[in-house]
């Protein structure tokens, strides 16, 4: 697995692209469904908690859901004008919050689990010496 070199800004970026490119795919194969679009959210999410940097572990938990948003409007059926679309897109972020949390607890925990190690790694070399 390559070392954690994405900024918070990348981390963002790259798990909205990721989405989109999950939506396509859903799109494409699986008929735009939200199953298969939540239950792909939970890799990007975990991935971009692992690959962001250590000094930008917080923006792990807050991007990933908004990468969710950032991908389910194309697949979320609205239809008509702007707000057929904006009502599809909430009606998809509610019905599936289950996903969308899921995938934030993922990148939540794996962050807190990071800065955890992080933490104990800085603080090793002074028990040694106490």
């Amino acid at each position: 697995m390559p070392r954690p070199r994405l900024t918070g800004l990348g981390g963002g970026l790259f798990a909205c692209a990721a989405m989109v490119l999950v939506a396509g795919i859903c799109w494409l194969l699986f008929g735009s469904s939200l199953f298969v679009y939540g239950l792909l959210f939970l890799p990007v999410a975990a991935a971009t908690a692992l690959w962001v940097r250590p000094a930008d572990l917080i923006t792990a938990p807050i991007g990933v859901p908004i990468a969710f948003a950032a991908g389910v409007w194309p697949i979320s059926g609205g239809s008509g004008g702007l707000g057929g679309q904006l009502m599809g897109l909430v009606s998809a972020l509610s019905l599936h919050a289950g996903w969308l949390y899921a995938g934030t607890l993922v990148a939540a925990l794996i962050a807190v689990v990071r800065k955890a190690v992080l933490i104990g790694r800085r603080r090793m070399p002074r028990r040694l010496t106490q």
